[in-house]
């Protein structure tokens, strides 16, 4: 006899594209035991808190929100509280420690591609390419929140693709850490020192190329691209195929080479305007977006005024600019005091808000977010 499951579950999401997109994944796998989706909180069996730790602030908004729950289930029957998501870099004793209410810790790769995705819009969808990632950038907390870098096959994404058309959708963002290394791991290729000796064309370009093919998909982006492995062949894949979207979302980081050598960032401002140029000479429709720290220890008011020349030299149409925060574990916390107090990294906050952000807010191109 068939029983009907009538537990229900509801999903709070913190931060980026990725993790609105494990989210979707959650969902399947829920839907797939039966569950029902929960209007609101009040209705629901077990509550998924997929989180960011990207800043502090991000972490700071989660356990608010856990305190808040805490606070409302206090006096009535408590749901199940499950915590996913980049915080789960902290450790589970750790956090169980930190968050009492919390009843269980989801690490995210834990929930795979082989369930129905329940997605939230019925025209454009994410897809992940690959999860993990191998940068170590020497601020960010990704690579030990999510793992190293893992790329699903080619014929997975495309038998996902198919499944998109198949019910409708006409808009596509491919999502990794960095999708130009896409692939390059089964490859045995270090993107940071080995990806120019990838003799044919990059596994993301041929991705790429086979999406294209599909007549009813008629826009596709990707988030996000790395300025040291954005190659000519990518650079060509763009300018040939009208239907990959003119926005192009490159994060700089900052416009100081002693900045970007501190960060591990694999790249000098000069080696990025380049990058620039050859992209706008073959591809002059191009809108640019970035992603800026201020406030990374070390930053002298020298080392933020070249990132404001080079913002300048760009003409960025958008900006996700972001104050350093120290995250535990990361080679920067490690090496480095955040010596830049918070009132100068709102101001440097600011000044780039106007310089990029606002000009634009009335004609700034389409950021899927």
């Amino acid at each position: 006899m068939f029983i009907v499951n009538k537990k229900t579950y509801f999903i709070y999401t913190f931060g980026c594209q990725a993790n609105k997109s494990d989210s979707e994944r959650i969902a399947g796998d829920y839907q797939a035991r039966g569950y029902r989706e929960a209007k609101n909180i009040d209705s629901a069996d077990e509550i998924i808190i997929n989180s960011c730790s990207v800043r502090q602030r991000a972490e700071d908004r989660v356990v608010g929100l856990i305190y808040n729950l805490s606070q409302q289930f206090k006096k009535k029957s408590k749901p199940k509280i499950i915590l996913t998501g980049c915080m789960i870099h902290h450790g589970k004793a750790k956090l169980l420690k930190m968050l009492p209410f919390v009843d269980e810790i989801l690490p995210i790769m834990e929930v795979g591609f082989n369930l129905p995705i329940v997605r939230r819009d019925k025209k454009h969808a994410w897809i992940s390419i690959s999860t993990g990632c191998n940068s170590f950038c020497t601020y960010c907390i990704v690579p030990y929140s999510r793992g190293r870098e893992k790329s699903r096959s080619i014929l997975d994404i495309l038998k996902e693709v198919d499944s998109l058309v198949k019910k409708g959708y006409i808009e596509i963002t491919l999502l990794a850490q960095n999708v130009n290394s896409y692939g390059l791991e089964k490859l045995g290729i270090n993107i940071r020192k080995q990806h120019k000796k990838v003799k044919s064309k990059p596994p993301f370009v041929k991705l790429l190329e086979k999406i294209c093919t599909y007549e009813q998909i008629k826009i596709i982006r990707f988030l996000t691209p790395n300025p040291w492995d954005f190659s000519d062949e990518l650079i060509n894949c763009i300018k040939d195929h009208k239907k990959i979207d003119r926005y192009l979302h490159l994060p700089v980081q900052s416009g100081s080479n002693k900045i970007l050598k501190k960060m591990n960032r694999g790249y000098t401002r000069e080696q990025y305007l380049t990058l620039i140029n050859q992209i706008r000479l073959k591809i002059p429709q191009v809108e640019l977006g970035t992603d800026i720290i201020v406030g990374f220890p070390g930053e002298t008011e020298k080392d933020f005024q070249q990132t404001i020349d080079l913002a300048k030299k760009v003409g960025f149409k958008v900006a996700f600019v972001a104050q350093y925060s120290p995250r535990s574990n990361t080679i920067a916390d490690k090496l480095y005091k955040d010596n830049i107090s918070p009132q100068e990294k709102k101001r440097r906050w600011n000044i780039l808000e106007k310089l990029i952000n606002q000009p634009h807010l009335k004609n700034r191109p389409k950021v899927i977010k």
